[in-house]
């Protein structure tokens, strides 16, 4: 379900409606901006749906403007997220064209993606406020976050070990600024019968404020579009004390059960004889499910911190995290036959879980050195992730069916799973960057984190079964910045990249072996202008990463290299003081090569062509209403490494509206939305050799009250 592109910069006239209902003055915005419309008024003329002006974190580079990043980023924020109600994270980024969905709302997949053709990690590509967390599995309480951010391509230098296809970094809601306090209930519903409930709580207390909080509570309950069944409750609590006028200390926690039966199994295509795809399907079938099927999933995460000003140019910062998450689940895997969609159904139930703990200390300031200004990071960080995998858990076939007609097949196996130490994953770094200004408009960035890197997998009774470690990993990065203008940047990076070896998932005959570490390389050139009424972006890039695939005998191994070069542009622009449009495009070339197979062939995943538009409308004759439509259309897509097999390219057009009013004294806002309006079928890649239905059509509703 791809959700309604809205920018706040297109609420100008909204802004202007409300003052003509005599909407109070905007009063001092909190940091979150969740006084939805004091904060469109204050940023509409000022910024562009792109946001390039706004903050995003880097990691070892610290936090700057995304104008002032060196490398291709999308920041979608908390009133993007407001209009675009998403249910999985494809949905976030629905008009990004470098970004295409892999993922079902429903079932394990719900947060896969590929960004420039590169699948994004579920161990290392996720984080929560800049700290780790596995993602996998887990769908975000989206209404709780106050923006996300996406770095596209390589983040060794930024986070350490790490997939090349990018980092999405969750930022969850903090408390406000100022005294204001922040307040708002509302009330959402999905296709076919699901029910939100969620308040959005926020202040300052104590002298002069010095005490924040901020508190956010979800409940998800009701019936989805495939005929199956979800049930959510998240609560996110966020703390802040002023201690004195250079020290602050932070605490934050987030906690999310969810539910979900009847969910939509995984089809692969590793037997499928055939060179086209069967008849495609609606994503609302409840024919590829059962009430036996579920995923259950809990996730936590606490994180607490320091920040101290030791002068007017320096900041130390101190920081610690653990996250937890755990998964239960009975989910089938449909091996498909032939075109006329039969398939032998294999059933996985069993649990897992990962823990990943992260303490960083780092510095960030400003020096001067005879002419040049130089913005320094310098820091270190301990990492300790470990991965917890079903010791008695099942897999094995339990019937055969037809992806046409509802699965009869069910597995009673046992309930008494539990789960022992797979593997862990140790990392020890330094790291270090300096962005010189060499002029006015010249500058030149060169940072390196040094990691030492230890990895184990365990057999069942705790043995060591294999061991990797490297001590003295570089992963180097370099820019050079050229300012046109103050509000236009030209770039051209270098950054390399290793990601942990990844353990073999069940599906695969070499099911449990722990791979080595891939390297990766990336190069870019682009640029990027924010103006009054108008932004652009644009950016060639060519990555070099170690591939890895099943091969015919279904062994999941890594070999050769695969290339992954092209080029994405978008841009926005106001017309008037009613319109905005936009558009994205991203076209890419992939090949493998000096591999013992599959050399020049299309990489597995990669669409060869991508474009987005949207365009929005402030009604100028009823004050406080958008309406607006986005589209996407993306390219086909190479299934198997082998590249004998495509999903065919595919137009997703989605509408939505959203009012803005008083009443009884109160803001009140009204949001609906309808995505793929056209009810396309469309068949969409999930994984190497793995396809599954896209979404169908749905609607979504919400109203919102402030107070």
């Amino acid at each position: 379900m791809h959700r309604l592109h809205w920018a706040a910069c297109l609420a100008l006239t909204a802004s202007q409606a409300a003052l003509a209902q005599q909407v109070p003055p905007p009063v001092a915005s909190s940091e979150s901006g969740e006084n939805a419309l004091p904060a469109v008024k204050v940023t509409a003329a000022h910024d562009t749906a792109q946001h390039l002006k706004e903050d995003v974190g880097s990691g070892a580079l610290g936090t700057r403007s995304q104008l002032d990043t060196p490398f291709s980023t999308t920041v979608v924020t908390s009133e993007e997220l407001q209009d675009r109600q998403p249910s999985k994270l494809g949905d976030v980024f629905a008009t990004d064209a470098s970004v295409s969905d892999n993922g079902n709302a429903y079932n394990a997949w719900a947060t896969y993606l590929t960004v420039r053709g590169m699948q994004l990690d579920w161990q290392s590509g996720f984080k929560i406020d800049g700290m780790p967390f596995n993602s996998y599995g887990i769908t975000m309480p989206y209404e709780q976050l106050e923006k996300v951010e996406l770095l596209k391509g390589l983040t060794g230098f930024m986070y350490g070990f790490g997939a090349p296809g990018g980092v999405v970094n969750y930022v969850t809601k903090k408390p406000p600024v100022s005294t204001t306090p922040v307040r708002s209930v509302d009330v959402g519903y999905y296709t076919d019968g699901v029910w939100t409930e969620h308040a959005d709580l926020g202040g300052r207390v104590g002298p002069d404020g010095m005490f924040g909080y901020r508190l956010n509570a979800t409940h998800e309950e009701g019936k989805t579009y495939n005929d199956g069944n979800v049930r959510r409750d998240s609560v996110s609590v966020a703390l802040d004390a002023r201690i004195t006028r250079d020290l602050k200390a932070t605490f934050g926690a987030l906690y999310q059960e969810r539910h979900s039966t009847g969910i939509t199994g995984a089809i692969s295509t590793a037997q499928y004889t055939g060179t086209s795809l069967p008849r495609t399907i609606s994503g609302g079938t409840g024919d590829l499910s059962g009430p036996d099927q579920h995923l259950n999933t809990n996730l936590q995460l606490y994180t607490a911190g320091l920040q101290y000003n030791l002068g007017p140019d320096w900041t130390l910062n101190a920081s610690y995290s653990y996250s937890k998450s755990s998964r239960d689940r009975n989910e089938s895997t449909y091996y498909l036959l032939n075109g006329a969609g039969d398939y032998t159904d294999s059933r996985f139930a069993g649990k897992e879980g990962h823990q990943l703990s992260l303490w960083q200390v780092s510095a960030e300031g400003h020096v001067k050195t005879g002419p040049f200004q130089h913005q320094l990071v310098f820091g270190a960080a301990y990492q300790r992730q470990t991965n917890d995998y079903g010791a008695n858990s099942f897999f094995g076939q339990i019937g055969t069916g037809n992806i046409y007609q509802p699965n009869t097949n069910t597995f009673g196996g046992a309930s008494n799973y539990y789960t022992y130490r797979d593997s862990d994953i140790t990392q020890k770094a330094l790291f270090a960057s300096d962005t010189i200004a060499l002029t006015q408009r010249w500058s030149v960035l060169g940072g390196v984190r040094y990691t030492n890197y230890e990895q184990h997998g365990y057999s069942t009774t705790g043995a060591t079964t294999s061991t990797y470690s490297q001590n003295g990993v570089l992963t180097p990065t370099v820019a050079l910045m050229f300012k046109l203008a103050p509000t236009t940047t030209l770039y051209t990076s270098y950054v390399e990249s290793l990601e942990a070896g990844t353990v073999v998932g069940d599906t695969y005959a070499n099911r449990g072996e722990l791979l080595k570490p891939l390297r990766s390389k990336q190069y870019e050139v682009g640029v990027k202008t924010e103006q009054g009424r108008w932004s652009a972006t644009a950016a060639l890039f060519r990555i070099e990463r170690g591939a890895a695939y099943a091969n015919s005998a279904n062994v999941y191994t890594q070999d050769g290299e695969s290339i992954f070069q092209g080029i994405e542009m978008g841009g926005d622009v106001r017309l008037g003081r009613n319109w905005n449009v936009g558009g994205d495009l991203m076209w890419i070339n992939t090949k493998y090569e000096r591999g013992a197979a599959n050399n020049g062939n299309r990489v597995a995943g990669a669409p060869q062509f991508v474009v987005a538009g949207h365009a929005t409308y402030s009604v100028p004759y009823v004050p406080g209403l958008r309406i607006g439509a986005d589209a996407k259309f993306t390219g086909n897509t190479n299934v198997r490494p082998a590249d004998n097999l495509n999903a065919p390219g595919y137009l997703l057009v989605n509408l939505g509206a959203s009012y803005a009013t008083r009443i009884a004294g109160y803001d009140v806002t009204f949001r609906a939305a309808i995505d793929n309006l056209l009810n396309r079928r469309y068949w969409e890649y999930q994984y190497a050799d793995y396809v599954t239905p896209g979404d169908p059509r749905t609607l979504s509703l919400n109203a919102r009250i402030d107070f």
